[in-house]
């Protein structure tokens, strides 16, 4: 099987659970990810982010519509500062747990996975953004960090 990118998408942030919550979208399909699918989806969220522990209170998540019937949320809430949180739900994928092959039918993902070589490009961007407007600055800026994402594209190429 050869490997080919996958198409990124960055909608605009939202706010869940009292967190500022960054977008980023993967898919093969290039009209992005479908409604019924991402709304699933954000519906689960609020379980999967922490309780507040005094850190900035920002996230990001990766949603990932696979080639196949599943579906993954990852998501990402920084903690103690400098360290992330991450809570997945995963659907459609019955080898991750899954009860089915529907591709709206969130379950948490008990597994100590974090992602797959598509959804971890935003990681090290997310790593050197929350350093950048977060922890080196003397007064955190949290507007800032939520602008700055990667840009649109490819899950690839972002060096």
């Amino acid at each position: 099987m050869a490997f080919t990118e996958k198409l990124l998408f960055v909608p605009p942030p939202i706010e869940v659970s009292g967190y500022h919550v960054k977008r980023y979208h993967v898919t093969a399909d290039p009209d992005g990810i479908a409604p019924e699918v991402e709304k699933a989806a954000y519906a689960v969220l609020p379980e999967l982010l922490p309780e507040p522990d005094g850190t900035p209170p920002a996230a990001f998540v990766v949603l990932h519509r696979g080639g196949d019937d599943g579906a993954y949320i990852n998501t990402y809430t920084w903690a103690w500062d400098n360290a992330l949180h991450c809570g997945i739900a995963v659907a459609g994928q019955p080898v991750l747990g899954c009860p089915d092959r529907d591709p709206t039918h969130f379950v948490r993902l008990e597994r100590p996975l974090i992602g797959c070589v598509w959804e971890l490009p935003p990681i090290l961007h997310e790593r050197d953004a929350w350093v950048r407007h977060v922890l080196a600055p003397d007064r955190p800026d949290l507007a800032a960090y939520l602008a700055d994402t990667l840009p649109e594209g490819t899950t690839g190429d972002h060096r």
